[in-house]
């Protein structure tokens, strides 16, 4: 009886624990997100007339033009990573930087339409029209707050370090939660703004 031993074949590397905290992140902020659209679809369907009488309607061009500022948001920090794989340091940053001023234009200008619908009377206390909008869209800017901290924070860090090579996970952690507030936003937009 001959016996004969076999390699296993090599478990391939487990994602770095940045990458899968920053995945399952991501996954509980898709379930409160569809459960605040599912409740804003609820309430809506069963509205006799929406949006109801003596409410503004929402700014939709000026919010079409703000996803594409958004978007273009997550195309900089996509090109920063690009680079970073490369091993262009000071490329990253400048993309980081340029998704970091335009992530801020787009909250500058949600603050700007807010102010307006708050001054036609629209707030969270004037009904369920619009306790819902603030309550879903606001959700989305405080996700695009806490995603721009974490760029900044990103950049500072890595400052010193240069996006060294051993801290790559957290600069593409970073990125991978930037990217899904920017991807997220177009289904907000089209969910509440336009249908």
């Amino acid at each position: 009886m001959s016996s004969t031993t076999t390699a296993l074949p090599a478990a391939p590397p487990l994602p770095p624990a940045a990458i899968v905290g920053t995945l399952i992140v991501i996954a509980g902020d898709v379930m409160l997100f569809a459960g605040l659209l599912f409740a804003f679809w609820v309430l809506r369907l069963g509205a006799p007339v929406w949006p109801p009488p003596l409410q503004p309607r929402l700014p939709v061009g000026v919010t079409a033009v703000n996803t594409l500022v958004l978007l273009a948001s997550g195309a900089a920090v996509g090109a920063g990573i690009r680079a970073g794989r490369r091993g262009d340091a000071a490329t990253l940053a400048r993309w980081l930087r340029a998704g970091m001023v335009l992530g801020a234009v787009f909250v500058a200008i949600q603050g700007y339409e807010w102010t307006r619908l708050i001054g036609f009377g629209m707030t969270v206390t004037s009904g369920i029209y619009g306790a819902l909008f603030y309550a879903v869209i606001g959700t989305h800017a405080l996700h695009v707050l806490v995603a721009l901290a974490w760029l900044g924070g990103t950049l500072a860090v890595n400052r010193q370090r240069r996006f060294a090579t051993g801290h790559a996970a957290t600069v593409e952690a970073c990125a991978l939660y930037w990217r899904f507030v920017v991807a997220l936003w177009p289904v907000l937009y089209v969910a509440v703004y336009l249908l």
